[in-house]
């Protein structure tokens, strides 16, 4: 059985880490371009990373307003549970942040995997890097 862990820290302790899992998920893998991966805001972000047997495969970031964001698992770990376990961690962290909801913004093939975590879609689709998004809400 695989142990995975979920760190959590500030943007100048994860930055290598973090920013390693976003440039090949969201850069390479998916064209989002690099001035809209790296839009200033990680510095006011709690990160969280996820470790599969030691190696770094998963990261997400939450912002102080409560946006749970930059969601990535490596292609390798996909599959595993690793999503759903950073994104416990993310909320868990917001609640005790004191948030009373946590908000995000999903690429629309994620949508069931962000409403198996109780989120509800609303609003209508939108682009955002050049991928259709939806809003998504979750009250905690």
């Amino acid at each position: 059985m695989s142990t995975t862990t979920i760190i959590n820290g500030d943007w100048s302790t994860l930055k290598d880490t973090a920013s390693e899992i976003r440039r090949v998920v969201f850069i390479e893998e998916q064209c989002v371009p690099q001035e809209e991966e790296w839009d200033g805001r990680d510095e006011e972000c709690s990160h969280f990373i996820a470790y599969l047997e030691d190696q770094p495969v998963g990261t997400a970031r939450l912002l102080p307003d409560g946006h749970i964001g930059r969601v990535a698992v490596l292609d390798s770990a996909r599959g595993a549970g690793i999503g759903y376990q950073l994104m416990e961690a993310a909320i868990q962290a917001a609640r005790e942040a004191g948030h009373t909801h946590v908000a995000l913004s999903a690429q629309l093939h994620a949508l069931a995997f962000y409403q198996r975590l109780g989120f509800v879609a609303h609003g209508g689709t939108f682009m955002d890097a050049g991928i259709p998004h939806r809003e998504m809400l979750l009250t905690l």
